[in-house]
């Protein structure tokens, strides 16, 4: 999966700064008391043998330095900064927390994998069979299974081929790799706004079905622009027409209730 490499190296980045910040924190914390102690010596011994003039021209060649203790400061800084931003960019985007996931916890679960592996890929497959186009979190949530056991085995089966995935906006998306072009294809652009509404309607109408002035009273849309969404659907033989008269009324056919289906498969 894409970002996985780029994850870790960020997160090993992170993980030496905060290191390296509390290795220098520690040593500072120790040698501050005796760098104090040696520069309350030397300032006496320098005001002993120097007037107030010569003592202002020595501590202005004495150029700014940023301590240890700063340093050590920006490094802890930096690696919380890191896995700060991997944590907000989690909450804002379905896809990085897979990536992030993946990255970090799927390499322990690997570690401790047991004979229940098998069973759980099992119930995965035959959910994501009946609900094609599910998103990630909704097939954890439905399945009971946590964050990191739902994404190793995501990608256990994706990379052996099994299934399928791909990116839809902030969500991702999944499939078995079985499923044919044609489903495939409505999950991926599915029925949406006015078509998805008119398609609702004609469906609670059962086999009686609804004329175009019927649907554009329930809609409050012109007949204008139903008469476009209504040639749609049927160019894409989601509804046909009860009888061939000139105003006919319209039912969903079985092309139509699947690709209603897949819709509400993919808003939820």
């Amino acid at each position: 999966m894409r970002g996985v490499l780029a994850v870790r190296i960020f997160s090993l980045f992170a993980i030496i700064c905060l290191i390296s910040g509390g290795i220098m924190n520690f040593s500072n914390s120790d040698s501050e008391v005796m760098q104090q102690q040696y520069n309350e010596r030397v300032g006496e011994e320098m005001t002993a043998d120097a007037d107030d003039s010569s003592l202002e021209e020595i501590f202005e060649e004495v150029p700014d330095q940023k301590s240890p203790n700063d340093k050590s400061i920006e490094l802890i800084f930096l690696g919380v900064g890191g896995f700060s931003s991997l944590i907000l960019g989690s909450l804002l985007s379905e896809v990085f927390k897979i990536t992030v996931l993946v990255s970090l916890l799927t390499p322990l679960i690997a570690k401790g994998k047991n004979r229940n592996d098998l069973l759980t890929r099992g119930r995965i497959l035959g959910y994501l069979e009946a609900n094609a186009g599910i998103h990630f979190s909704a097939l954890r949530d439905s399945l009971g299974l946590a964050n990191g056991v739902t994404a190793y085995h995501l990608q256990v089966l994706e990379n052996n081929g099994k299934i399928i995935s791909w990116k839809d906006g902030k969500l991702r998306r999944y499939a078995i790799s079985e499923i044919s072009k044609s489903k495939l294809e409505n999950i991926r652009n599915p029925i949406m706004g006015t078509r998805l509404a008119i398609l609702e309607i004609l469906s609670n109408s059962g086999r009686i079905g609804l004329s175009n002035s019927e649907i554009s009273k329930k809609l409050s849309i012109s007949r204008q622009l139903m008469s476009y969404h209504i040639s749609e659907l049927r160019q894409s033989e989601y509804i046909d027409a009860t009888s061939n008269s000139k105003r006919p009324k319209w039912i969903v056919t079985d092309l139509g209730d699947n690709a209603l289906n897949s819709s509400y498969t993919f808003l939820n």
